[in-house]
């Protein structure tokens, strides 16, 4: 008690999550080095710069006689826009607005039919893009239904379909004025129906029912109404409120109803209006890094007008909208309220679900951007840290006979990587084992991910979900003895690691790599679709291997097979590294000079 820091008398301090003891100095006016005095005294070692965790600035608080305040993310967000003038949830006068589209998300269990459905309704496949069929990525589209005598706009977002993604699927809910919930007729309500139910419930979202696949033989659609009811959905025809409208996504029955009924659903139970005018507020429900042109974000623009040239801030991430894109890959000069865009410009990837706000110049954005990412390092870096007290000091050497399995994660969407992260933290696993995540990002596996897993004291494994390191970092890779593990369906990569965790590994297949070859050059054929002139980088390439294509450090196609391989005009089985050839990706033709061709063979291994 004699490092004379001043003593409060139940005063009110509110800090940051993540705050140092300079912070805390700052507010009570008082000398740092008094408070690492007090910590020290309380059997605590922290610096006066060190983000310091919740608990530690609340034990200092209590401590001196200060009521700490942790102030939550939001509010510290709407008191740093509180500072440019901005306030997200001001009322808007009623003059101001207009009628907007619907947003509707289409939730249900895996493989009932939802991207199908949406196929359906959009005219587009996008089953055939996704890998093992499995919508891995948050999409949003707009389309154009005839109404009543009107043209109507409806947006839909389409989330995916795995329980590993609860929380996109969640975050999907929050941005949704109607959810359309896809039950399959001939498979009835299943475990991940209800969870996707719950978080329509949770949201406080009218629900359509679309009761998928009436045209399969063994299709009972009578059987999903009974079933619902438990689950307090009661059809209109049983004397309830929710529609329900019978599909057939493949054929295409019933899609006109479905939209019909969506339409219904907003008039009767929504009033649906936002501000046109003003400048623009809404939510980043998806962004990734694209090779030409950077971070590339789908956006929903919820108020005001969006356009080009608009300086705007996605969590903290920001820039100048360069271009935008709808769905089709078409430019738009502006985007107003429930109408989603590709948005070119940022200066990095925003997170899945951001909140993102057009301001009056470049120079505002860039604060608001550089502030957050502030705050949001400190707190990343309070609640990685545990407390270091004397106390735990020989328990946290105890600690280290632990088994803990450290892991960097990559993906190719920001998404993906956190609904991965999520589904691992959420795994059930032995005591003694930890999981770590030591660092988690958007874009290939880079030189400076195999640096930190390398400078790590203990074995890190870096995981790439959908994205490939370059022969470069594999180099580096091997030499610093780094595993990299590559996923493209979240499911194995969950499976893997859990198993790993508990040590329960199975013998099992191995991918093996045989060579890779760079794309010199592309010859059309009449006959045979493009043939890729190739040198051998590595290895061997041989004919009838499997492939993968990857542009800029991503896989653009798996599961390929060099269907033929020549040296000149002779068929070849082989090629070795340095020599060239012809080859051909069997069914596959959208190669592009400069893509890599990595072939690799399965080769059963037994773990331990």
């Amino acid at each position: 008690m004699s490092s004379g820091a001043p003593r409060g008398q139940g005063q009110t301090v509110r800090l940051s999550r993540g705050a140092s003891l300079s912070d805390f100095a700052d507010k009570i006016n008082a000398n740092p080095g008094s408070l690492v005095q007090e910590m020290f005294n309380l059997g605590e070692m922290v610096t006066a710069t060190q983000s310091c965790s919740d608990d530690t600035l609340l034990l200092l608080g209590e401590h001196l006689g200060f009521n700490v305040q942790i102030v939550s993310p939001e509010d510290e967000d709407r008191e740093l826009l509180a500072q440019f003038n901005i306030d997200l949830d001001a009322e808007v006068a009623e003059d101001r607005l207009v009628s907007r589209a619907p947003v509707v998300t289409v939730m249900g269990h895996v493989d009932h039919g939802k991207t199908k459905l949406l196929d359906a309704i959009r005219k587009a496949n996008v089953v055939a893009g996704e890998a093992g069929g499995i919508t891995q990525h948050i999409g949003a589209y707009q389309v154009h239904v005839p109404h009543e005598g009107e043209d109507r706009a409806v947006t839909f977002i389409d989330t995916p379909g795995h329980e590993a993604f609860t929380a996109m699927r969640a975050r999907g809910a929050q941005v949704t004025d109607i959810v359309i919930l896809v039950v399959a007729a001939d498979d009835g309500v299943m475990p991940q129906t209800i969870e996707a139910l719950n978080h329509a419930k949770a949201a406080d979202v009218p629900i359509v029912v679309a009761v998928n696949k009436v045209d399969k033989p063994e299709a009972n659609p009578d059987k999903v109404r009974q079933q619902l009811t438990e689950y307090g959905l009661v059809a209109e025809e049983y004397g309830g409120e929710t529609m329900f409208v019978n599909v057939a996504a493949k054929p295409g029955i019933g899609i006109e109803d479905l939209l019909e009924a969506v339409l219904l659903t907003a008039d009767a139970s929504l009033e649906l209006t936002a501000p046109t005018d003003g400048p623009a507020q809404g939510v980043a429900i998806e962004a990734h890094l694209d090779k030409g042109r950077g971070a590339v974000a789908t956006v929903l623009v919820q108020k005001g007008t969006l356009r080009a040239g608009d300086s705007i801030v996605a969590g903290g991430a920001h820039g100048r909208v360069r271009a935008m894109l709808d769905e089709n890959g078409n430019q738009v000069t502006e985007a107003g309220p429930a109408r989603p865009v590709m948005v070119l410009g940022l200066t990095a990837v925003p997170g899945a679900g951001d909140t993102f706000l057009a301001a009056a110049d470049d120079r505002t954005v860039r604060q608001i951007a550089e502030q957050r990412q502030a705050r949001r390092r400190a707190a990343a870096f309070a609640n990685s840290r545990g407390r270091a007290t004397l106390e735990t000091l020989m328990e946290q050497l105890k600690e280290g006979e632990k088994t803990s399995l450290n892991l960097i994660l990559k993906g190719d969407v920001s998404g993906s990587v956190e609904a991965l992260e999520d589904a691992l933290f959420n795994l059930d696993i032995p005591e003694e084992v930890q999981l770590k995540v030591l660092d988690r990002g958007v874009g290939a596996i880079t030189e400076s991910n195999v640096m930190l897993a390398s400078a790590s004291s203990e074995p890190v494994t870096i995981i790439g979900f959908n994205v490939r390191a370059s022969n470069k970092v594999r180099e580096m890779a091997d030499r610093e003895g780094v595993e990299i593990r590559y996923y493209t369906v979240i499911y194995q990569a969950i499976e893997e690691i859990e198993a790993a965790l508990k040590g329960l590994l199975k013998p099992e297949y191995e991918e093996v790599e045989l060579g890779t070859a760079e794309i010199r050059d592309v010859f059309r054929s009449s006959k045979i679709g493009n043939i890729s002139g190739c040198i051998v980088r590595s290895g061997v390439i041989r004919r009838n291997a499997k492939a993968r294509l990857l542009r800029d450090g991503t896989v653009v196609a798996d599961n390929l097979t060099i269907s033929s391989l020549k040296r000149f005009k002779d068929d070849a089985t082989e090629v070795r590294e340095g020599f060239e050839c012809g080859l051909t990706l069997g069914g596959y033709n959208n190669v592009q000079v400069g893509d890599v061709i990595e072939t690799f063979e399965m080769r059963e291994k037994v773990r331990a």
